[in-house]
This record gives C-alpha cells, sequence and structure tokens, in this order.
C-alpha cells in the first residue's frame, strides 16, 4: 500500500504537460561584452545560413545541403558546394567523414550545423577577426516543417548562445523566397513565437537599430528569375505589423529597387514599404564581376541609392560578397566571378565607403554551396575523377576573414581609404590592429 501512494506521489508530481523545449527558453547563460548591440551603424554584418546537416548528426536529415540528394551517401557525383571548409579547429566530435578522398588518401570531413561547437567556432573566428556579427537566416517556406523548423530553431539557440559569449551581434533574417501567396503571416506567427518563448528582442546581443529591435525581411519586390507567389500588398501589411509591434525593419531588395527596373518589380508600392523601412540593403551577388563593373555599380547604383535614402529617411545597407561559383550545384562555370585573392571583395568595401556607407552586409560567412564564404576554407581539396571544387588560392585559410576585419576598420575611418587591398591585414585575435 506504501509502495503504491509513493508512486501515485511521484506521478502527481509531473507536470500536466512537457515543459518548454529547452531550445524555446530564454538565454539565461553568460553574456560577455564585446560589440555595441544597440545600433547597426559602424557594423559589418554577415549573413550565417547555418543550414547544413549530416548523417549522424543529431537530427539525422542527411547531407542537407552538402548533397543534391540529403538522403545518398555524400560524395562524388552527389555534392552542391564549391569550396571545401577547413575542418582543422573543428572538435573530432563534431566532424563526418564523407565519401570524398584528400590527396593523400584520407577521408575528407565536414560539419554539421546544428553542433553547438561548430556554430561556437565560427562565432569565435568572428570575434578574432572583427566581425560585428551576424544575420541568421531562417527561410520562411521551412517554417511549417517539422524537421525543418527544428533545425532552425536549434541552429538560432546555438547562434543566440555563441554571440553571447563572445560579445557579437545576432538579428534574424527572414527570407521569403519560396513562400505561397499569404505566407507572409508564417514569419508574424514565427516572429511572435520567438519573441514570447525565447524572449529574443530581450537578449542582450540581440541587435538593436535606433533604439528598436532590427528583424530582416528578405526578398521584397524581386522580379528576377520567376515570378514570386507572395504579394507587395502582403509584404506592406507585415512590415506595418512589425513596425507597430515596436521592431525596427530591415529589408533586403532587388538591386533595381529605386529605379524599378532591372530585377525589381515595378509597382511603385515598393518604395512605399522601403519609405516605412528604417533599414533598405539591395541584394548584389552577381551584379557586377570585376574591379570596373564595381566602380560602374558605385556610380550608377550606391551613389543614387543613398541619396534617395537620406531624402526619405532610410538607412542603407550595402551588399558586398568575395565572389562567386555554383558549378556542383548548378553546372555553371566553376569560378564564374573569381575573387582575385580579395581584391575583387575590398573593391567592394572601399566603393561602398566612398559613397557613403555606415554600414556594411557580407554576403556570407559560410555559403560554400555558391562559393560566396568568408570562414576558413581549405586549399587542400578533395580530388579524383570528375571531381571539382575551388581553393582559396593558396591563401590562408583565414584570408577572407582577415580582409573583413581590415575593411571594418576602413569603414569606421581608423584606417585610410585605398585602392588596393593592404599587404598588412588585422591578424587573428588582435582585430583592431593591421600589422
Amino acid at each position: 500500500m506504501g509502495f503504491r501512494i509513493q508512486i501515485f506521489l511521484l506521478f502527481a508530481c509531473l507536470p500536466l504537460f512537457s515543459e518548454e523545449p529547452e531550445v524555446l527558453a530564454p538565454y539565461r547563460g553568460p553574456s560577455n561584452k564585446g560589440v555595441n548591440c544597440k545600433t547597426l551603424d559602424g557594423k559589418v554584418m554577415v549573413g550565417y545560413q547555418g543550414w547544413f546537416s549530416t548523417k549522424g548528426d543529431s537530427l539525422g536529415r542527411g547531407w542537407g545541403h552538402w548533397a543534391k540528394n540529403r538522403h545518398q551517401p555524400f560524395g562524388p557525383g552527389n555534392v552542391t558546394v564549391d569550396l571545401w571548409p577547413d575542418m582543422t579547429e573543428y572538435p573530432s566530435s563534431v566532424r563526418y567523414e564523407t565519401g570524398f578522398k584528400l590527396a593523400d588518401g584520407s577521408p575528407a570531413a565536414v560539419f554539421s550545423s546544428i553542433d553547438k561547437a561548430t556554430v561556437m567556432k565560427h562565432f569565435q573566428w568572428m570575434r578574432e577577426y572583427g566581425l560585428d556579427g551576424a544575420f541568421i537566416q531562417r527561410f520562411a517556406n521551412g517554417l511549417k516543417r517539422v524537421d525543418s523548423k527544428s533545425h532552425k530553431d536549434l541552429v538560432l539557440s546555438h547562434v543566440r548562445e555563441a554571440a553571447n559569449r563572445n560579445g557579437r551581434a545576432y538579428a534574424v533574417m527572414y527570407d521569403l523566397s519560396g513562400i505561397p501567396a499569404g505566407g507572409s503571416e508564417w514569419v508574424w506567427q514565427d516572429w511572435q513565437e520567438l519573441r514570447k518563448k525565447m524572449d529574443i528582442t530581450g537578449d542582450p546581443a540581440y541587435l538593436k537599430h535606433k533604439g528598436k529591435p532590427l528583424v530582416s525581411i528578405w526578398g521584397v519586390g524581386f522580379d528576377d528569375y520567376k515570378p514570386r507567389d507572395y504579394t507587395i500588398e502582403e509584404c506592406l501589411q507585415l512590415v506595418e505589423k512589425l513596425k507597430k509591434e515596436g521592431c525596427a525593419v530591415m529589408l533586403g531588395v532587388p538591386t533595381g529597387w529605386r529605379s524599378l527596373d532591372r530585377d525589381s518589380v515595378t509597382d511603385e508600392k515598393l518604395h512605399d514599404i522601403i519609405k516605412l523601412a528604417d533599414v533598405v540593403s539591395p541584394w548584389t551577388i552577381g551584379r557586377y564581376r570585376d574591379e570596373k563593373s564595381v566602380a560602374n555599380h558605385k556610380d550608377k547604383c550606391l551613389v543614387p541609392d543613398m541619396k534617395w535614402c537620406r531624402e526619405n529617411g532610410v538607412d542603407y545597407l550595402p551588399v558586398v560578397f568575395p565572389g562567386f561559383s555554383w558549378f556542383n550545384l548548378h553546372g555553371d562555370e566553376l569560378n564564374a566571378i573569381p575573387r582575385e585573392g580579395g581584391q575583387f571583395l575590398w573593391s567592394q568595401i572601399v566603393a561602398a565607403k566612398e559613397a557613403g556607407a555606415r554600414m556594411i552586409y557580407v554576403a556570407m560567412f559560410d555559403e560554400v554551396d555558391e562559393g560566396t564564404a568568408i570562414f576558413k576554407c581549405t586549399n587542400d581539396v578533395p580530388v579524383g575523377e570528375g571531381v571539382k571544387f575551388l581553393t582559396y588560392e593558396s591563401k590562408d585559410p583565414d584570408h577572407y576573414l582577415r580582409v573583413i576585419g581590415t575593411g571594418r576598420l576602413m569603414l569606421r575611418g581608423k584606417l585610410p581609404v585605398i585602392k588596393e587591398l593592404p599587404k598588412k591585414l588585422v591578424e587573428r585575435g588582435r582585430p583592431n590592429l593591421a600589422r
């Protein structure tokens, strides 16, 4: 009888409902001093995809964003990336062997974004080389799929902790690509969940701008390779709701947003949305290919864009990228937009500074899919018949982190504006000094 009473008391003390998953709970860990998270001004922010998964990681989603078929072995013939991450510094517990071989015959390894140690390492690099923080990408088209949302929530949780521990800033960037008509409501619902369950805007590392938590909506006003099902009107309604709730809003828009041409819709409501927002960031990947076209873009887009923004009270966040290649993803030319050892990237930072930019967005930190990554990648890439990967052209794995860190000093006026990539770049652990 006494035994049965003990069992009854044990179960009576259990909650009627399962406790909130830790990933959606407010952050209670340490928050170390670092960048000023109260403003986007003066910041060099990176885009952080965080979309990689592997066979053997804790979510079991296969080789996501590594392989064309994530449920098949990741090896020759089943690959979507053009750069290979330098895995030297990753703990052995988060290194996943693949079907590719290195020149010495050993198996090539990659990482999964869902491992906390991996995200911690990435934000450690941001701190060591002077990158101010990251916009964590949150693709809205996967918010209604349980496995996809679990991945997004877990990575966001890791980003939050990594930003706090490394004194970096972070903010959520919703990508509307691929959502159906009315899908912008998914973004609103998700943002409410993040605010209520995670208290994300109350987090000390969450980026603010103009005294308000900054949330980015990317994909507004595009009319590029195919029509988008969601409308300008619903984008306007989403921005209005976010503003009414007390958020600062950043919009990712097409290059032709101001003149309503090229990759932009022709609907003048796009201008109404942008005037309502706080920051506009035109997407420029692939819009220029060399230093000459970068200079042309500055004269025809950057300068008049910024003039329009000043007249309409909107801040301007130009995008820079190191190069481009998606041979393994789409079969196009390998090294389609060459990096030129960092000179191509540097020329964009110079152009932005000369045009009057006060902030810069780097696309992207970790996107090896389209060859735009700036994090540590290796020159010791997999080899074999039919296997093709880019390298960092014999530059050190941290070369592009150093280029961006040095560009940050130039943006802030701590280094003179020079056209050629400096021979002396910031060193690891000394982000405020180029040597």
